[in-house]
């Protein structure tokens, strides 16, 4: 199976020997474009490493917040059975098609990055379901009945964030590995889970351990 040519090229551009591969995801039936990790146990190069930190390829790999997600969609269907649902910071699309996957009657995955929405399509495609896209979370209209949430809390920045994300949706959902001390009179965790990066980037163990908050608009 050949990688969609847009993604490749990109990928090419950035690394120049690195592949994009479909890989199942570890726990689920799901399979995304990913970056292959078998060509690429070598140093990068300064030019390379300056391009990584200033444009990260995000969109070809699974965080592991977002495989948490998915999991988690795929034992508990009912959160998203027959609703609308969102994928706030969408990358590779993972939670959103966990949803499309596990009966949501709408899932709109929400990117910025015009790269993501293209590997969103790609990773739709590759697991026969049908989602929406969005490239401005704050253009869409309050009608959502749930709002996805992976791995956007990395940067403290983005914490007011968890505020708006009720702005749209009635309930939210998000699983997070990188804040420690995240509090919010509104979210409550739902436990505490493991998983990894795929393909795996041997990150320290704090960071498979991903916490799931739910919060509901009162």
């Amino acid at each position: 199976m050949r990688a969609p040519a847009a993604l490749q090229a990109a990928l090419s551009e950035l690394l120049g020997d690195a592949q994009l591969s479909a890989a199942t995801l570890p726990g689920t039936a799901l399979k995304l474009w990913l970056i292959d990790a078998e060509n690429m146990h070598r140093a990068f190069s300064p030019e390379e490493t300056r391009r990584i930190l200033e444009e990260p390829p995000y969109w070809c790999f699974c965080w592991a917040s977002g495989l948490v997600l998915a999991r988690w969609l795929a034992e508990h269907p009912e959160w998203v059975r027959d609703k609308r649902v969102l994928d706030f910071g969408a990358g590779s699309g993972v939670a959103a098609i966990a949803a499309a996957k596990a009966g949501a009657l709408e899932v709109v995955a929400c990117d910025l990055d015009p790269l993501a929405i293209a590997a969103c399509q790609a990773n739709a495609a590759l697991n026969g379901v049908e989602l929406h896209y969005s490239a401005d979370f704050f253009q869409e209209a309050d009608r959502f009945d749930l709002i996805l949430v992976a791995d956007v809390l990395y940067d403290r920045a983005n914490l007011p964030l968890l505020d708006q994300f009720l702005s749209r949706g009635r309930q939210a959902l998000v699983a997070d590995s990188r804040v420690r001390d995240f509090q919010h009179p509104l979210y409550r965790r739902l436990g505490l889970l493991e998983a990894c990066t795929w393909p795996d980037l041997a990150e320290p163990a704090e960071f498979r351990q991903v916490s799931l908050y739910y919060a509901e608009r009162t």
